[in-house]
């Protein structure tokens, strides 16, 4: 399974734990903020759009979304965020990028250079991995929620690059970001169910992984994940399953 379908049901199964932690909240809180620095209005501003669809998916309280709003375009007073990337190395040579919002980048830095290093990794330079990677828009649909035929058609017409099949599950349409909202648009106007939408980053090349190796790799993704500043997470392995 390749790394990218697996984490998509990760991060499903991790949102969900996530929230009963408390860390959905203050993730979304974060986006809200940033994102509506670059302007309030969700209807021109495509990253607020998708940060209120993910409180609404998070039964976020419409108040605490306006006031996060508020906070960024500065109409209330509220903490300061940076958004920064970290590159580096997992087992075997994996590549890895973290993107995190932090209001104390010092305190954010020792401690995922601590996670790197625990799980038998190391924090790179920047710029070390991202060469490794390409922004793109992903769109997951479960496969009983459509017919390959008729979502190929969709996607292809309105800008995807591909629609990848090999998944057990899922069918994964990749597009490149500035087609991904048209894309989304025509799936949903077409009543077609989405299970997962982001812009995300891709490796250009994996590795693969198995047994005791496969496992280190993901406590670490597992334990860089639940903290409480990052936001993403993105690697270049995929598992390779062992004959049954």
């Amino acid at each position: 399974m390749s790394g990218h379908s697996k984490w998509a049901g990760i991060k499903h199964k991790k949102a969900i734990i996530d929230a009963k932690r408390g860390k959905v909240f203050t993730r979304v809180v974060r986006e809200l903020t940033i994102a509506a620095k670059q302007g309030g209005n969700s209807e021109s501003n495509a990253r607020l759009r998708k940060a209120i669809e993910d409180a609404k998916a998070a039964n976020m309280p419409a108040e605490n979304v306006k006031k996060a709003i508020q906070r960024g375009t500065g109409e209330l007073p509220g903490v300061t965020y940076e958004e920064l990337v970290y590159e580096g190395y997992g087992p075997s040579g994996v590549a890895i990028m973290v993107e995190v919002t932090t209001d104390n980048k010092n305190r954010t830095h020792s401690e995922i250079k601590k996670i790197f290093s625990s799980h038998g990794g190391n924090l790179g330079e920047s710029g070390c991995v991202n060469w490794m990677f390409q922004p793109k828009g992903y769109i997951a649909i479960d496969k009983s929620k459509a017919k390959e035929d008729e979502l190929m058609n969709i996607a292809i017409e309105n800008g995807a690059e591909d629609v990848k099949t090999e998944d057990e599950n899922l069918f994964e349409i990749i597009t490149h970001p500035a087609d991904f909202e048209k894309v989304k648009k025509a799936l949903t106007d077409n009543k077609i169910e989405i299970e997962a939408a982001e812009n995300t980053m891709l490796p250009t090349t994996y590795i693969q992984l198995e047994g005791n190796d496969a496992r280190k790799m993901l406590e670490l993704i597992d334990e860089m994940e639940g903290h409480d500043d990052v936001k993403n997470v993105y690697s270049n392995f995929e598992i390779v399953e062992e004959p049954k």
